[in-house]
């Protein structure tokens, strides 16, 4: 369930067997039919939190690159991330998430010491863009103007454009353009799903 009210936003979340999966669960033959292995949604999978950098780690091994996305964490005390974004390739939170874990106030040294653990750390800025760094390198990339009717969803349509961008390839400030973009077009309509956009609406804002 999920309530708006203008700026603030709220999601009920009713877990049924969110929290149930395991590490476990996921064979390597599964892992080796697959080219990447994202996670989001990593504080109400409680069973899986203990092995995930084991499964990171044995996704890398069988050729795999990783990807996660925290969303909010709802005790709010955000720890336990050394060892999993030493196993990351692409972390994609989103400003209050990056500031939060690295108990910091400013959205730049956030993102240089989150690419210091993991490999790419891309923060999610909202209505400003994005912000990437990895090896100590910025980029920073504007979103374009839309009509924001609901911003659920923006942040995981944001990281399926930069995780498209990064499996083919792409430079930095393409994918992070890319992102923005595909996270701004999905808030023109209600729903986590229905304002998704085509990627070849994306890229039509995308040189």
């Amino acid at each position: 369930m999920i309530l708006n009210r203008e700026e603030d936003r709220a999601i009920l979340t009713h877990l049924g067997l969110i929290a149930d999966l395991q590490a476990s669960d996921i064979p390597d033959d599964l892992l080796r039919r697959s080219h990447h292995v994202h996670v989001a949604s990593y504080f109400l999978q409680t069973k899986l939190q203990p092995d995930l950098p084991a499964l990171f780690q044995r996704a890398h091994s069988l050729g795999l690159t990783t990807s996660l996305d925290t969303n909010y964490d709802p005790s709010e005390k955000w720890v336990g991330f050394d060892e999993l974004l030493s196993a990351t390739d692409v972390f994609l939170p989103n400003k209050t998430e990056a500031l939060s874990i690295t108990k910091l106030t400013d959205v730049e040294s956030a993102a240089r010491q989150l690419a210091n653990k993991s490999k790419l750390a891309a923060i999610k800025l909202g209505a400003e863009g994005a912000l990437a760094c990895s090896q100590n390198n910025l980029t920073q990339s504007s979103s374009i103007p839309v009509h924001v009717v609901d911003t659920v969803g923006a942040g995981d349509t944001f990281d399926s454009g930069f995780m498209y961008g990064y499996l083919n390839n792409w430079p930095i400030e393409k994918t992070l353009r890319l992102a923005c973009v595909c996270g701004a077009m999905s808030t023109q309509k209600a729903g986590g799903t229905e304002g998704q956009p085509t990627l070849e609406e994306d890229l039509k804002y995308v040189s």
